[in-house]
This record gives structure tokens, sequence and C-alpha cells, in this order.
């Protein structure tokens, strides 16, 4: 048995007097993915990112601890850190430093996107929870394993900068540095969570992913829309049209049968059992107002909703002025930018071609019609965790929280999941993660529950550990 106590008190201490201070650093780093700064490469926010990490790896002085910083032609930067081990078996820890972007308007008094805000038992400030705090927890965990004598597998992390555009630069390091990655037995990813700050969760499902833009065009220039309303159809209107090719508006439902996957009873039954732990907190922790009502009353078949059946969000868009300066004109295009959900299962590949097909075949009225995507992703579905994996993740969480760890789902996606399990479809997965109610990713007032990540850090290295055991 370890000592668990020990682990987590020491936990308790390294995050206050080492992490927090590093990962409130981070926080005032802008380091914008790709997909929302071009210009990321000269501004040089990526790698003093990986610069700013790197250096506190340094500081903690681990045994068998190297790390090279990689940087293709025109591709964002990956660090790499390898520590050998004292056993057999071999773990790779993923995670990734870029960001969002932020409104910082829309954030609470007081705090901002990119000023470290400590709130216990929060810490808020963008990219807190995703997913600057994953590396600093995972090498903690090594380092928790060391300092406490205990032998470990060898371990390597793979630290990206291009995540939170669909991690579109991975693939090729993938293919061109595959020896520093070794063969994995076990994959930890940090970045997830789970319905509440109670529980250890691990997630079993991803959705996929298709971000694009369809793109409308009526005119070469503005008409007043007294003399053209009515003769020029309107750019929104036909995106209206389009888009009821592939959704219901008064259910939400797709109406592209490729992109659903079959719900046995399988699901069905880990949907009430989540939903037995969760209740209607699902719904009750969103920041919804007062009056919206769910599309679904039930919590199971809400679970479903978010992780097993496919949606779109129009997340974005472009043609459209502020309602301050709107003139009486008949505009001559509207964008819209497009999110498509994918279950675990569905080969987003094939997907996009055909909802690419849908969009922009037989355009209403003749208009000029694009849909323009980024690289699609695939969902991921975890396979069983090897016993040695199982029970120490077990007894840590039990011994813990008072809880066995719970397994869950995750509406949104991490294409590094898909990426490695087609890569190594012989490693076993563990996704999980201090991210719960309220965090808030990509959004005003993101926010780390602390307790949580120091919980998780004495878990983690229980689970490492039992890979060489």
């Amino acid at each position: 048995m370890l000592d668990y106590d020990s682990l987590h008190s020491w936990a308790d201490r390294h995050w206050e007097s080492s992490i927090i201070p590093s990962l409130s650093e981070f926080i005032s780093i802008a380091a914008l993915s790709p997909g929302f700064e071009p210009e990321w490469e000269r501004k040089g926010e990526l790698k003093g990112a990986i610069d700013l990490f790197c250096k506190w790896v340094e500081e903690q002085n681990l045994d068998g601890c190297s790390m090279t910083t990689l940087s293709l032609e025109g591709r964002t930067p990956i660090l790499i850190i390898n520590i050998q081990g004292t056993t057999s078996g071999e773990v790779l820890f993923y995670s990734h430093l870029d960001k969002q972007p932020s409104k910082p308007w829309l954030w609470s008094e007081g705090l901002s996107p990119l000023k470290a805000v400590r709130r216990d038992p929060w810490l808020f400030g963008r990219g807190s929870v995703d997913d600057g705090y994953g590396g600093y927890l995972c090498i903690s965990a090594i380092k928790a394993l060391q300092d406490h004598d205990l032998k470990h597998p060898s371990a390597t992390f793979l630290i990206e900068t291009c995540e939170e555009s669909g991690s579109y630069d991975l693939p090729a390091y993938l293919d061109a540095y595959a020896e520093y990655l070794g063969n994995p037995d076990l994959v930890v990813v940090m970045d997830s969570g789970g319905p509440d700050y109670d529980r250890i969760w691990t997630t079993d499902a991803l959705r996929g992913l298709i971000h694009g833009t369809l793109s409308v065009r009526v005119s070469h220039e503005g008409v007043h829309s007294g003399m053209a309303g009515g003769a020029i159809p309107s750019s929104f209107r036909i995106a209206r049209i389009l888009l009821d090719r592939i959704e219901d508006s008064k259910t939400g439902k797709i109406l592209i049968p490729s992109f659903h996957t079959d719900i046995d009873q399988s699901l069905e039954s880990s949907a009430r059992d989540i939903a037995g732990v969760v209740g209607d907190r699902i719904w009750a922790d969103l920041p919804v107002v007062d009056t919206l009502e769910p599309q679904s009353r039930d919590v199971a078949q809400m679970l479903l909703d978010v992780n097993w059946r496919p949606a779109l969000s129009v997340i974005g868009a472009d043609g459209l002025p502020p309602v301050q300066t709107a003139g009486n004109v008949l505009r001559t295009n509207t964008d819209l930018a497009l999110s498509v959900r994918l279950p675990p299962g569905v080969d987003s590949e094939q997907a996009l071609i055909e909802l690419t097909e849908i969009l922009e075949s037989d355009p209403p009225y003749g208009a000029e019609v694009k849909f323009i995507a980024h690289p699609p992703a695939d969902g991921f579905k975890a396979p069983s965790l090897p016993n040695n994996v199982s029970n120490a993740l077990k007894e840590a969480a039990i011994a813990l929280t008072d809880s066995p760890p719970y397994p869950t789902w995750v509406g949104g996606t991490i294409p590094f999941m898909a990426m490695m399990q087609a890569k190594y479809p012989s490693a076993a997965f563990l996704c999980t993660g201090a991210s719960g109610p309220g965090n808030n990713a990509h959004g005003p007032d993101e926010k780390l529950h602390i307790p949580s990540a120091k919980r998780l850090t004495a878990v983690i290295a229980a689970v490492t550990r039992a890979v060489g055991i």
C-alpha cells in the first residue's frame, strides 16, 4: 500500500511553493493558438510558453531528465521531455500550452485573462485549466515518486502548441520524431475532467469535430434594402436554408444519417449510471438564463445528446455589422463559423466530404456558396485499462476521495487522442483532469480548481508507478 496521505501532502506543498507561481506566470502569456493568431511565429509567445515551462522543469532537478524543443519549418513548436525509468514500462503524458482567445471585457470585476488571480479554491486566468496545469501536474507526479524513493517506469512528455486549433501540426511531428516517443504502455491526458469535484473521473469517450466556415455571397456591393429587398434574396436567409439541410431547427437533430452512431443498451445503461451520480447538476451548473429550458429534461438523454449524438453550433459570423452601426443595406454576404460535433466511431474525413457536398450543391437562387473547413478530428472511445493500472486508480481514488473512480464522457474533442490511438493501438489510455463545473474553459473567468489538481497529482503518481509493477 502506498502512503497516499504523504503523497497528497507532498502535492499540496509542491503546488503552493512551485507550481502555482510558475503557472501564474504562464497565464500572463497570451500564447494564442495558430488558428487564432496568424502571426504566432513573429510574436514568439508559443515559444515563450515552452521556455517558461522548461525553466520550471529544470528547477525540479529530476533524475534522468532530458528536454528537446522541436520546430519543423512553418509549424508550431513542440516540447518532448524524457525521464528515464527505474522499472519496466513506458508512460506517455500529453498536454498543450496554446490557448483560446479572450474577451477581457466579459471577465468579472477584478479578473483578467492574462492575470492570475487566486480566490480559493480557484486560480483564475486563461490557460489555467485548459491546459496549462497539465504538464505541471504530470511532471510533479514523477517528482513525487522520486522524492518518496519510489521506482517508476520511463516517462515521456509530449507538449504541443496547436491543440486549440485542432492539433493540425502534430501528425508531422509524430511521423518525424517517433523515436522520441517510444512505445507507450499507457497514454495519460490531462485535458478533461468530470461532472463534480468530489470524485476522480475518467473520460471514456470524446466526440469528433468538423470546424469550418460557410460563406454565402449574393452581390458585389451593398444595396439599399428598400430598393433591393425582395428582389435580391438575403444572404442570411440563404444560409438559413442551407443549415436546414443538416439540422432540424425545431429539435436540434442532425439530419445526416451517417453522422449518427448506434446507441445500444450498454450506452443507455451507462448514461443512467452517470445520471444517477450527477443528477440535475449537469443542467443546473450551466450559466443559462433563468427562463431557458433544456432540449431534454431526461438527464440520461441529455448526457447522450452531448456525448453520443452529433450537434451543430454556429460559433461566429462575418458580414454582419454591429447593431449600433448597421445601415439599412442589403448585405453582400453572410459567413458563419460552424462547429459540428461527431460521436465516436464516425469517420470525420468522410463526414467532412459529405457535409461539404450537402452545403455547396445546388445553392439556393444560384448564390455563391463555399464551405471551407479546418482539418477534421475523429472522436475517441477508450479501451479498458489493464488490471494493474485499473486497480491502482481505484485504490488511489478510494484512499483520497472515499469513492471509486467514475467513468464519464466529454462532448468536446481532443484530436490527439484519436491520433495516438491510431498510432499506438495496443496502448491503454487514461484521459482525466481537474476540470469540472464552472471552470469556464475557453470562456470568461476560466479557472482551475486547485484542490482537485493537488489530489490528482497524487493519483497520477500512484497510477504511473503501477505501470512498471
